[in-house]
């Protein structure tokens, strides 16, 4: 299979209770991805309700797109074989109390809508995630075994 981006958010509730470091640190350490963009940012009102468009008919479209605004969060592009996939696995379930020990949502999140983090849920939507918060002069490629040698 081919290399697939995904996009990795660490949400406002994670980064207001200063995990941000610590999860950076788990993806950094995670022999999958490649993290190849990083920005801090504070979603506005436009941002929060295009990247969220595709739920705009859901009830819960305003609370999720008022909580994304609330703080600031740190978008990540990242990169792998089955990144995707592999990344769901490693963020756990939607809803912290069903997610795998170990994982992301386990560790930091605190219920199904603040749940520390937010994964694209197919290499389509990763690609198109990535772009939403990224040009592609923004990422880079680290050969981390150049730098280590």
């Amino acid at each position: 299979m081919e290399t697939e981006m995904a996009l990795a958010i660490i949400k406002p509730d994670a980064v207001r209770k200063r995990h941000a470091g610590e999860i950076l640190s788990m993806y950094e350490k995670h022999p999958s991805f490649k993290i190849r963009g990083i920005k801090l940012i504070h979603m506005d009102r436009k941002t929060a309700e295009g990247f969220y468009e595709v739920h705009k008919e859901r009830p819960f479209f305003e609370e999720l797109v008022s909580f994304m605004m609330s703080g600031p969060c740190v978008v990540m592009a990242i990169e792998g074989k089955h990144a995707v996939s592999a990344h769901r696995d490693f963020i756990g379930a939607t809803n912290p109390a069903h997610a795998q020990e170990g994982t992301v949502r386990k560790r930091f999140g605190s219920s199904i809508g603040e749940n520390a983090v937010h994964g694209s849920d197919s290499a389509e939507n990763g690609m198109k995630e990535v772009n939403y918060f990224f040009d592609l002069s923004d990422l880079v490629d680290i050969n981390w075994a150049h730098i280590n040698a």
